[in-house]
């Protein structure tokens, strides 16, 4: 009989990357596997292109660390969403639940505890995020991404396990790269990348120099969902996309440097591929801070340039990526000497430990 388990995650595509690495080493295995998302994430969209993988959406609402009217509604939803999700579990006895975090994951946690099924959280970023919180003391056991990660989670639950690369970024090709975005190969590439919702405010500094940049550099702009600008469809040495997919490996392949958020992974995902990086986090005024956490890690261990984003100008965007691009070598030697660590293998180990017990 088949092993079952369920994957959940979700709001952004750094919640779903680390399950999509997981399903075809699942299945290898012989896992049954399905997926609880929200109605209308990113999760669901992305989990709509993997075959063979049923996927149940459930009521979520957002949790807060702000005032917001929604806070006093957005709770039942989240009630809603803990009995969707454990009748789901209930009928579909899974042997083990793995959640990436995010506000869908919450109810999926909640549904499991009450089913008495065992749970593995996965985070990402040196701080707990707000979800992932909450979830934390009704997990079974909560993997980490970064060793300082282990002093907020209580008890042994904690797992240093590293950052989970999907492999089929080792797999691009430079060559399609450059045909996709149909780019000449002696001149140098720059990558922007604003996490899958994008960055507005990334967006319009990179766009307002635009003329400049592209006198040196191919731009390939990932701006996120809605920030396509028209006026710039034929714009010279300049590529914009919403959201990439499977043509993602071959573009990180083709790039020489890379402007970026920084989320956990993708940022792992850089460094892994030995791609020098600007990072532009995510101010602590939208955000708890972790992206700034996160980048203060890379810089000190000398992978990245940081620009924090109160800081950033015309001057200051232009002044950091030449720089960069002029040092890009000491930042390649750099993530060369970093600790390789085989993440999905200690993770699927495990998923098949826990779920046994």
């Amino acid at each position: 009989m088949k092993k079952k388990i369920i994957l959940t995650g979700g709001g952004s595509a750094g919640h779903v990357t680390v399950n999509l690495a997981l399903i075809p080493k699942l299945f290898e295995q012989g896992w049954e596997i399905s997926y609880i998302g929200s109605h209308t994430g990113i999760e669901r969209e992305l989990l709509s292109k993997v075959e063979n993988v049923p996927y149940f959406a459930i009521s979520t609402g957002k949790l807060r660390r702000y005032f917001d009217w929604n806070n006093f509604k957005d709770p039942f939803k989240v009630m809603k969403g803990t009995l969707q999700a454990y009748q789901i579990i209930k009928r579909e006895k899974p042997d083990i639940i793995f959640s990436k975090g995010g506000f869908v994951s919450v109810p999926v946690i909640l549904g499991a505890w009450f089913n008495r099924v065992p749970t593995i959280i996965h985070e990402s970023d040196i701080t707990p995020g707000l979800a992932n919180k909450i979830a934390m003391p009704f997990a079974t056991k909560v993997c980490v991404t970064f060793p300082e990660t282990l002093e907020h989670v209580k008890g042994d639950k904690g797992i240093y396990v590293g950052a989970v690369v999907r492999e089929e970024l080792f797999k691009g090709d430079a060559n399609k790269g450059f045909e996709y975005c149909r780019f000449e190969k002696e001149k140098p590439v720059l990558l922007v990348m604003g996490g899958s919702l994008g960055s507005k405010r990334i967006n319009d500094v990179l766009r307002a120099n635009l003329q400049t940049l592209t006198s040196d550099f191919q731009i390939v702009h990932i701006c996120g969902k809605g920030n396509i600008d028209p006026d710039l469809i034929n714009y010279k040495g300049y590529k914009q996309f919403e959201y990439v997919s499977d043509e993602l490996p071959h573009l990180m392949a083709m790039a020489d440097i890379v402007l970026s958020r920084a989320g956990s992974n993708s940022i792992f995902e850089f460094l892994t591929l030995r791609k020098p990086m600007l990072l532009i986090p995510l101010s602590k005024g939208a955000s708890r801070g972790d992206q700034i956490l996160n980048a203060r890690s890379f810089q000190k261990a000398g992978y990245c340039e940081m620009l924090i984003e109160e800081d950033l100008s015309n001057e200051s965007l232009l002044k950091a990526i030449y720089q960069l691009y002029r040092d890009r070598q000491k930042y390649i030697d750099n993530m060369k000497k970093s600790e390789a660590n085989d993440a999905l293998s200690k993770l699927l180990a495990l998923i098949n430990e826990s779920s046994q017990k």
